[in-house]
């Protein structure tokens, strides 16, 4: 493992969101989430716990409206997270491939630590909400976060009959994903590219 700590702390202050985020990405899946929003909460614990990062994310939003900024906010400001956490990328695996079921959902996620963002999703949530959560807000979660990760990133609903089935295999697929592509691959010196730089 290389000396150097891969952590960040990232703010975002707008007229919609105030977001705190800290991240380490060589944690043990520890986490202390408050966005307002309980099912969100569970999913970022799900995320930290899953793909073993120790997270803290605090968001004060604009809940009396809907979920849509703290959600999308959310996303950028971990996805700036990660970007800041990984550095020069130096030694990481950098590709992963995961799939996840939860009982009869199942769901897939595909990363490259590219600095290339691009998103793809493909599948439908079977109900609209999730307490007050918007399933397809899962959906632009992981775009706001692939996005200002610098990741390209394919994820897939598989199968599933239970929204909350289908959003909670979707984050913890991007958890184990995410995990698998940050590591520190030992016997790589250099940054996965032929360009020698990500």
């Amino acid at each position: 493992m290389s000396d150097t700590t891969r952590t960040a702390a990232v703010s975002r202050e707008t007229g919609e969101t105030t977001i705190e985020v800290t991240l380490d990405l060589d944690g043990d899946g520890d986490s202390t989430v408050d966005t307002g929003i309980g099912f969100f909460d569970h999913m970022l614990t799900a995320l930290a716990k899953h793909g073993l990062f120790d997270l803290t994310v605090r968001c004060d939003g604009d809940l009396e409206i809907d979920d849509h900024h703290t959600v999308e906010d959310v996303g950028i400001t971990l996805g700036e997270a990660f970007q800041e956490a990984l550095g020069d990328k130096r030694g990481i695996v950098r590709y992963a491939d995961r799939r996840v079921p939860l009982d009869e959902a199942l769901a897939s996620v595909v990363v490259d630590v590219s600095g290339r963002p691009y998103f793809v999703f493909d599948g439908d949530f079977s109900q609209d909400r999730i307490g007050d959560f918007t399933s397809d807000m899962a959906r632009h979660f992981a775009e706001s976060l692939a996005l200002n990760a610098g990741l390209t990133l394919h994820a897939e609903i598989v199968a599933g009959t239970n929204a909350h089935h289908e959003v909670e295999a979707l984050f913890k697929s991007l958890a184990r994903a995410l995990d698998d592509a940050t590591r520190v691959d030992e016997r790589r010196s250099d940054t996965p590219s032929t360009k020698g730089e990500l």
